[in-house]
């Protein structure tokens, strides 16, 4: 071995295996075990090694890092990002880390080429998408990046196009309706839009739909309130329930956005939660637990869900083949729908 700085050659000699094995495990690559990555890491160690980070790139044509493009969600604050994601962002963070990767953050502009703005310029490897907004006016995005051969990972339902990761939308939506059925409550209420336009919502719409079937009760569509996930819509999907007198005595909201603020609307009528009107949400977003009263939520896990998309987008960048991912949810019973 050379005397001086130590290279990645004499990490090999030691670890008994080639130099292009110690970079793939210096980076933490699917392809190399377990057992040879900790070895690798350990001798580096040993020699106070340091990865230049921009020779290892240039010499794979490849950026180290990961691009997160977040879609501009309506919000309450000046952020435009759903407070969902918020948890998400620091298991994404960290999970890149793991494998090596530095992340880039920023949002998605629908008119912009994305492949060329970060995959053609070595900005990233690849493309982690959060929000989508109208779903059929997203799909011609989609299409354009599994054209150019892009790689990319998306949150939401699974599609004909591209790797997505997502929460069990169908069974949340059943478990939040089911649990509001055996309270005892006959009329429960659907805010949100149930169309094609927004998967995810329609998924929970199905799951409300089944659950009211399978506890022999019919659906009544004009239980049903078209709603984006915001507090505002939320607010006044309630209030139109109200004005047309349409009777309720509980509320399945298809995120806990819209729910906060129909319980708004319901105190403003001198009702009660959940004495008069019983209200389930969707997400458990962090401010959930501190709403008055707490809300009941269908709980998606952020934490895993930012780590099965990193690990999706690193295992198709390795070549590897991958697969759709759809992450268990969890009913969180508080005080918005007790007895």
């Amino acid at each position: 071995m050379t005397k001086g700085k130590a290279t990645s050659f004499d990490i090999a000699h030691l670890a008994g295996v080639s130099q292009s094995t110690v970079s793939r495990a210096l980076r933490n690559s699917p392809l190399v075990k377990a057992e040879t990555i900790e070895r690798v890491h350990e001798i580096a160690r040993q020699l106070n090694y340091k990865v230049d980070k921009n020779a290892s790139a240039l010499r794979l044509q490849r950026a180290e890092t990961l691009a997160l493009l977040l879609f501009e969600d309506p919000t309450s604050d000046d952020s435009l990002i759903n407070p969902f994601f918020h948890a998400m962002l620091g298991s994404i963070t960290r999970a890149c880390a793991r494998h090596g990767y530095d992340l880039l953050v920023s949002f998605q502009q629908l008119s912009d080429d994305w492949t060329a703005d970060y995959d053609d310029n070595h900005k990233a490897d690849g493309l982690i998408l959060l929000g989508y907004g109208d779903d059929l006016n997203y799909q011609p995005k989609l299409k354009q990046l599994e054209q150019q051969g892009t790689h990319f990972v998306r949150w939401g339902p699974q599609s004909a196009l591209g790797i997505a990761v997502g929460c069990d939308n169908l069974r949340g939506g059943y478990d939040a309706t089911a649990h509001l059925l055996e309270l005892g409550r006959k009329r429960i209420a659907f805010l949100g839009d149930a169309s094609e336009h927004s998967p995810e919502f329609l998924q929970r719409y199905q799951g409300y739909a089944q659950a009211l079937v399978a506890h022999g009760m019919a659906l009544e569509p004009r239980l049903q309130q078209s709603a984006i996930t915001t507090e505002n819509a939320g607010y006044h999907a309630v209030n139109q329930l109200f004005d047309d007198n349409i009777r309720f005595d509980a509320i399945f909201a298809a995120s806990d956005l819209i729910a906060i603020g129909a319980m708004q609307g319901i105190k403003e009528r001198g009702l009660k939660i959940p004495a008069d009107i019983a209200v389930v949400g969707f997400d458990d977003i962090q401010v959930a637990q501190f709403t008055s009263p707490p809300l009941t939520t269908v709980r998606q896990d952020p934490h895993l869900a930012g780590e099965a998309l990193v690990e999706s987008l690193v295992q198709q960048i390795a070549g590897n083949r991958v697969s759709d991912i759809t992450i268990p949810t969890e009913l969180i019973i508080r005080q918005s729908c007790e007895n």
